[in-house]
């Protein structure tokens, strides 16, 4: 069974090498991919400079590596080491996600130099607002757990429109303050994407220029930022995160079609002309996807103005298998336009 599941890895990957872009070699320890199997896609995350991987390896979301699944902390940091040695440079983390310090133990003895450290701390705890002091204590236990002296990218999560003057006003001079103290390198911004489907917060932020990178949720259900936030964020080349490319409405078949059911009763997608049971089957072909998550990504990944594209995991093959979908090339541009066209009116979906 592992033979076969390599044989499919390494055919997708085959599948793609002629279309890669500024790609570098990574050396690896081992595993279902091979060296010669392999390479990671690098990009500069905008005005920063920082050189980061196609792909950022979260610990947040329902799976926070395993630790939600029943996996070991050893297992945790085993995933999170394989991820490095794949070519995955940029972690993300947060101080509320109680993980950091597995992060830490896992590259530890690697080259700081080598990889991106991202991290955040929530502007309210539940509708109270975070205060400068609570701010600080939180990056200096982040810094203490991920075993850095400095972390990155510094984000205020899941901040929402009428939270955002008081983030500016309060909360943004203690970042500035820790940047000049050298433990935070960029000032990075999250939005709620759940419950703010329209990008308010990000479209105001955006007018600002003080976030040096935004974290935002775009996938083929909801393509409003690439209205609304995308434009923004290259005109001011702000680096951009991509978050929600696969959540629970394309994690399986059955959820897809409770989310399409839901989007047509509003009125904003046609499913007459759709599969009955695999409702997106055209994106699978010998010339597409491979599956719905394949197709998730690699839609996210091509996407003009998406720097990187968040994903998370508990599993060893998810990653080997996700880290294949980003390297291969882009979607067919007739199911790209197919797609663009069903889901042009959701407006009000995250896809969660």
């Amino acid at each position: 069974m592992l033979r076969q599941y390599r044989q499919t890895l390494v055919k997708q990957l085959h599948q793609g090498t002629d279309l890669l872009r500024e790609l570098t070699p990574v050396q690896l320890a081992g595993g279902l991919i091979q060296p010669e199997d392999v390479t990671m896609q690098y990009t500069t995350l905008g005005r920063t400079g920082l050189q980061v991987s196609a792909m950022a390896l979260g610990s947040g979301g329902s799976s926070q590596l395993g630790r939600k699944t029943g996996k070991s902390s050893k297992q945790s940091r085993a995933l999170v080491r394989r991820a490095y040695e794949l070519g995955v440079n940029f972690f993300d983390s947060a101080h509320d996600y109680k993980n950091e310090a597995i992060i830490g133990a896992a590259l530890k003895g690697i080259p700081r130099e080598t990889f991106v450290l991202s991290s955040k701390c929530r502007s309210h705890q539940n509708t109270i607002p975070v205060d400068p002091a609570t701010v600080r204590a939180r990056l200096e236990q982040s810094l203490r757990d991920l075993k850095t002296d400095y972390i990155d990218i510094y984000h205020l999560a899941s901040v929402q429109i009428g939270d955002y003057q008081y983030v500016v006003n309060e909360l943004v001079p203690v970042l500035l303050q820790l940047r000049e103290e050298g433990k935070i390198r960029f000032l990075g911004i999250t939005e709620k994407f759940d419950t703010d489907t329209q990008h308010r917060m990000l479209s105001r932020a955006l007018q600002d220029n003080v976030w040096d990178v935004v974290m935002v949720g775009f996938n083929f259900l909801n393509q409003t930022a690439r209205h609304v936030v995308l434009p923004a964020a290259q005109q001011k080349r702000v680096g951009v995160m991509n978050m929600f490319a696969v959540r629970r409405s394309l994690s399986s078949l059955q959820r897809l079609q409770e989310a399409l059911n839901q989007l047509a009763q509003q009125g904003v997608i046609d499913t007459g002309y759709l599969e009955k049971n695999n409702p997106l089957d055209f994106l699978i072909s010998p010339v597409g996807a491979t599956s719905l998550t394949d197709a998730a990504y690699r839609y996210c990944h091509h996407e003009p103005g998406v720097h990187t594209v968040m994903f998370g995991t508990g599993s060893l093959e998810h990653l080997e298998s996700n880290i294949v979908s980003i390297l291969r090339p882009p979607l067919p541009v007739q199911d790209v336009e197919r797609l663009n066209r069903l889901f042009a009116q959701v407006t009000q979906f995250s896809g969660n």
